[in-house]
C-alpha cells in the first residue's frame, strides 16, 4: 500500500535518524521532510513505533498516511525542474 509520511521535528539529530528509517523501509524522500512508498500494515505500524521510540519525549509531530491504489491513481503531480529529492536542478 502506498504511504506518505510526513514530520516536523526540530531536533536535527533525531530527525535525521528517523529520515534514516525512513530510508531503511524503502521510502523514497519527496522533500526534506516527506516520504512515500510501499509499506505493509505491519511494516507501517513498525516503523512509527520505532520512530516513537527514537523520538522519546522530544518535541515532534510525525503523520503517516495509507493511500489507497484509486486514491493514488487520482493524485495530481506537478515537478518541474527538480529532482526526486526536491533539490534544484540548477
Amino acid at each position: 500500500m502506498k504511504c506518505l509520511l510526513i514530520y516536523d521535528i526540530p531536533d536535527d539529530r533525531a530527525r535525521g535518524k528517523i529520515a534514516d528509517f525512513c530510508l531503511d523501509y524503502g521510502l523514497d524522500r519527496l522533500q526534506y521532510s516527506a516520504f512515500m512508498g510501499d509499506l505493509s500494515p505491519n511494516h507501517q505500524e513498525e516503523l512509527m513505533l520505532k520512530i516513537e521510540r527514537r523520538l522519546g519525549k522530544a518535541a515532534g509531530r510525525i503523520d503517516l498516511f495509507a493511500i489507497c491504489q484509486e486514491d493514488w491513481r487520482k493524485r495530481l503531480s506537478l515537478s518541474q525542474g527538480m529532482s526526486p529529492q526536491g533539490e534544484n536542478h540548477e
